[in-house]
């Protein structure tokens, strides 16, 4: 596979757009008075949707062609299968280590986060900075997963691309909120919660100098496959849990269908 300068530009901005649209969820927290909760429980399923359908039909078996191609159907199938439960558990891993309650997909809502303000500032202050450095932890395998997929499909980048910057907004209020109430300064929660996404281009940064001179069809293969992994992980363990806790369980479901049909007639047009 043949990459151009602008295949590499063209990644690299589908990275940073679906990281820094944390910055989206601030500006959600500070000029609405209000959580949209069906908005957002729509917008998380629709995501998730999005993730599962294309990790599933698209990202595995791409990657299981390109290990099949170099290993032969049954060693090639293995290491695909392999790869994606890696992905998994890297995912899975990431989260234990992480605590609960300064967990960016944990579910708050800008009513329940504004009613915190009483809390001590620097107690405040700490959950928003280590809010902040969960989900430069979190975004670092996503930026991973959109570059990887932007340089190998842009229509699949540009899907990808969309789904981790809808589920990215929910992480950006629950970064700001706490830090704006700590501080009183809106400017500093912004900009705190809007480079907590710096993570997702770094990932892709890390993609090209660490990976990128060792790709070829093993090496794609694998990524791709655990690339798959964890998005499935994070649709099952995040997205849907926190859609349906912002809104009615059907509103997620519909949500997560209309993701997954609008992801397969995109890939349609590009057959």
């Amino acid at each position: 596979m043949e990459i151009t300068f602008n295949n590499l530009l063209f990644a690299f901005g589908l990275t940073l757009f679906a990281g820094l649209s944390t910055g989206i969820g601030s500006a959600m927290a500070f000029f609405a008075k209000r959580t949209n909760t069906k908005f957002l429980s729509l917008s998380l399923g629709f995501s998730a949707g999005v993730m599962i359908y294309v990790s599933f039909v698209e990202i595995f078996q791409k990657a299981r062609i390109e290990l099949i191609g170099e290993y032969g159907d049954r060693i090639g199938t293995l290491y695909t299968v392999l790869a994606f439960f890696v992905g998994m558990l890297v995912i899975a891993l990431i989260d234990k280590i992480i605590p609960s309650v300064e967990n960016p997909h944990e579910v708050h809502s800008i009513e329940e986060m504004a009613k915190d303000h009483s809390k001590k500032g620097k107690k405040l202050m700490r959950m928003g900075m280590f809010t902040a450095l969960a989900i430069g932890i979190h975004n670092f395998p996503e930026g991973l997963a959109t570059f990887t997929a932007a340089l190998q499909n842009p229509e699949l980048g540009i899907a990808i691309a969309v789904a981790i910057a809808i589920h990215n907004i929910p992480e950006g209020i629950a970064v700001s909120v706490p830090v704006f109430y700590a501080t009183g300064n809106k400017r500093k929660a912004f900009r705190l919660s809007f480079l907590s996404g710096l993570s997702e281009p770094i990932g892709a940064l890390f993609g090209y100098l660490v990976l990128m001179p060792f790709m070829g069809p093993l090496v794609f293969g694998l990524i791709f496959s655990a690339v798959a992994g964890i998005m499935v992980f994070i649709s099952i363990d995040e997205l849907l849990p926190a859609a349906r806790e912002y809104g009615e369980h059907h509103l997620s479901i519909y949500g997560m269908v209309a993701g997954m049909v609008v992801m397969a007639v995109s890939l349609l047009l590009f057959i």
